[in-house]
């Protein structure tokens, strides 16, 4: 519209500077993660930003659509003249009605507005008192409303400036309209691209929610290439779960190809068939999409160039169209249409008519597609179908659990044994009558009860073995849980162990020192000694602490020894040894050795100390191992610049609090003494969220709301 001419509703353009300002924003953000996301950069790196726009109409209009006096210096001055005049007005209204005349004659002590007019409620038997104008009289005809002629100028003084800000604000929504259509390519552009990143971040979100990964994309996903029949690789869903079910469906695992391109599933009514060949059709779709899929991340999905369904039933009485006739017309559009690199999903083959011939077109079909190498999922309850995928190379019969005690289905997927319809126990638990259901079971051949009764037996022993199999798994977990535990109780011990001779070698250091002071204390007193029994007595101490010293830096050494695994070597200390500084406990480097004056130079970090010889130990690690190296700290400084305001328009409630207080040490640390913080005024709910943590917030000195030409109460001004 703005490129066509029209003038922009201050609301609009808000939207357009708040879009301009998420679109920058977002170009900013992902370009400090280019490294970690080259495409999702590849598309922000278009975003155009438009600085002097999204500048100007943040200048002019404030976030609830009202021009600011920013907007222009005319604006700013006719305002102010209008503030000032209409001070004027009010004054000499006030004086008139204060008077004694104006007490005597007014019916009520306050000024009105009629017609743009400031006028004020007069008695009518005192109308002729006052000199003016009448603008209205009341219902009642009791008090007329009159413009006194002393203020007719000002009245008609403020009425032109009403009338000459309303034409500034024109003029100025003009200008800024005009800008928006000038760059309404640019606009339309990042509004498409910022579209684009939602969809991927919805992509993402979606998988957040439902626990989806990204399939392993490629035409066979590790399987042997030599033995994959279906030209277009292997499908492998593990743990797939109905992207619309959310937590009510039960985990599908299902394999095509390799050395079979065709699965025929069967199993009860009502026991997921449709479901499950749904489930392969979506995810596959999904994952063309470039959309995780709810299934675990071993899951492998090929590129279909189509993927062809014949799912459901759907009869037209005016086009003369039957059951039949409807699944055979898609199945004749799937056979022209599809190829060797497609998945075709046909549900109940070859139902809806005479079941030895639909029998007979089913195994036809399949082995048309066979043929092709298309990848196929059929469902079927026809039992030549089921011997049909067990003898025919290419195809493989699965089925749909069916529990052979409760008689409820499970919705499980076994891949390798076809299932029975179970249409009997079904019926009966629909509410047939035992009478008729007996009366059925008479009529069915010899040989299919004998083959429902194995599929029975085949599920019944499946279902052991998983039980089996489960308890194992349990026994397992069960086993780990208790070797965890133990290496945890042996990994605390021997830390426990590692902290006790740490506080003993901390004390023989203590105690050590304390010798130290006492031989220093001693060896004073003896130089002051004057006597000779004193000085004999002196050195006797002396030499008895001396060899208390000797004795307690041996445990020292050991200790250490013992908990650090390091070794002294007794051997001459050189240039570019590693020693320990006991009187620091710390690594050091030898730089250098003064011999002459028993001194060394020692790097220690980023620090060069001299220290006395006999402070330091040559030591050698244990066989096998190396000295630890001393701990280094390094911390990033922050190149970013604090701005001195923070935009929090159109952020969810979630992002509010984290990226405030960022915002706060980022400001701090720029020593940034007030910023603003432009929640705007929507539900309020940004703007209390804002204030309540400023409450708190140790670097925050005060705040308050912003004035009239700060943004009013949709802007915090804070203090740090």
């Amino acid at each position: 519209m703005a490129a066509r001419g029209k003038v922009l509703e201050p609301k609009s353009l808000v939207d357009i500077q708040a879009t301009l300002a998420a679109a920058r924003n977002l170009r900013t953000n992902l370009r400090k993660l280019a490294k970690e996301l080259p495409l999702l950069w590849g598309i922000a790196d278009q975003i155009i930003e438009l600085p002097s726009l999204e500048d100007e109409i943040s200048r002019s209009i404030s976030a609830t659509g009202e021009l600011l006096d920013s907007a222009s210096t005319r604006l700013a001055n006719l305002r102010g003249q209008l503030k000032e005049t209409h001070q004027q007005l009010l004054d000499r209204l006030e004086s008139i009605i204060k008077s004694p005349r104006g007490r005597r004659c007014v019916q009520e002590a306050f000024i009105v507005e009629r017609e743009g007019r400031y006028v004020i409620p007069l008695k009518a038997e005192f109308r002729k008192e006052l000199k003016g104008i009448v603008h209205d009289v009341s219902n009642t005809g009791a008090t007329v409303f009159l413009e006194p002629w002393s203020t007719v100028e000002l009245g008609n003084d403020l009425r032109q400036l009403t009338i000459e800000e309303k034409l500034e604000v024109e003029r100025i929504l003009k200008a800024l309209s005009a800008s928006v259509g000038a760059n309404e390519t640019e606009i339309a552009q990042n509004v498409s691209l910022i579209a684009e990143l939602d969809l991927e971040l919805a992509k993402a979100r979606y998988a957040e929610k439902a626990n989806a990964t990204e399939p392993i994309i490629g035409p066979n996903g590790g399987s042997n290439e030599d033995k994959v029949e279906s030209k277009a690789g292997v499908l492998r869903l593990v743990n797939a779960r109905h992207p619309l079910l959310a937590g009510k469906a039960v985990p599908l695992s299902v394999e095509i190809g390799g050395d079979y391109s065709i699965l025929v599933v069967t199993g009860p009514n009502t026991g997921g068939k449709t479901v499950a060949l749904k489930t392969i059709g979506l995810l596959t779709l999904m994952a063309q999409a470039g959309m995780p899929i709810p299934a675990s991340e071993e899951s492998c999905i090929p590129i279909f160039d189509g993927v062809f369904a014949d799912i459901g039933d759907e009869q037209s009485i005016e086009q003369t169209i039957s059951t039949f006739s409807w699944h055979m017309g898609n199945i004749v559009r799937i056979l022209q249409s599809s190829t060797e690199k497609g998945l075709v999903l046909l549900d109940e083959l070859g139902t809806s008519t005479d079941p030895n011939e639909g029998a007979a077109l089913a195994r036809a079909i399949l082995l048309d597609f066979l043929s092709r190498g298309t990848m196929v999922v059929a469902t079927t309850h026809y039992s030549e179908l089921k011997v049909f995928a067990h003898t025919t190379p290419g195809l493989r019969n699965a089925s749909l659990d069916f529990d052979p005690v409760t008689l409820a289905p499970t919705y499980h997927l076994t891949m390798g044994i076809p299932g029975g319809s179970n249409a009997l126990a079904i019926a009966s638990q629909l509410g047939l009558s035992p009478e008729i259901i007996d009366s059925a079971g008479e009529m069915m051949a010899k040989g299919t009860q004998d083959i429902e009764m194995l599929l029975a037996d085949l599920v019944s022993e499946k279902q052991r073995v998983e039980n089996l199999r489960n308890g194992l798994e349990k026994e397992k977990e069960a086993a780990e849980g208790l070797r965890n535990h133990w290496e945890n109780e042996v990994q605390r011990l021997q830390q426990q162990e590692r902290d006790m001779l740490r506080e003993g070698r901390d004390k023989l250091a203590e105690e050590t020192a304390q010798l130290q002071g006492e031989v220093r204390r001693v060896t004073s007193e003896l130089k002051k000694a004057k006597s000779q029994e004193n000085i004999e007595r002196a050195e006797k101490a002396l030499a008895a602490m001396r060899e208390q010293l000797k004795s307690m830096g041996s445990k020292l050494k050991a200790r250490r020894s013992d908990v650090t695994g390091e070794q002294a070597e007794p051997s001459k200390i050189g240039v570019g040894d590693k020693v320990w500084l006991t009187d620091v406990s710390m690594w050091g480097t030898v730089l250098s050795v003064r011999e002459e004056d028993g001194q060394i130079d020692v790097q220690v970090g980023h620090t060069r100390l001299r220290m006395n010889l006999d402070d330091a130990e040559k030591l050698k690690p244990p066989a096998g191992k190396r000295l630890p190296e001393p701990p280094k700290v390094k911390r990033k400084l922050s190149t970013r610049i604090a701005s001195l305001e923070l935009n929090l328009r159109g952020k969810r409630a979630d992002e509010v609090a984290p990226e405030l207080d960022r915002y706060l040490n980022d400001a701090s640390l720029a020593s940034l003494s007030q910023v603003r913080i432009i929640h705007g005024f929507g539900t309020g709910t940004v703007r209390q969220i804002v204030r309540d943590m400023l409450v708190s917030h140790p670097l925050v000195k005060s705040f308050r709301p912003g004035e009239r030409g700060e943004g009013g109460d949709g802007v915090t001004v804070v203090k740090l």
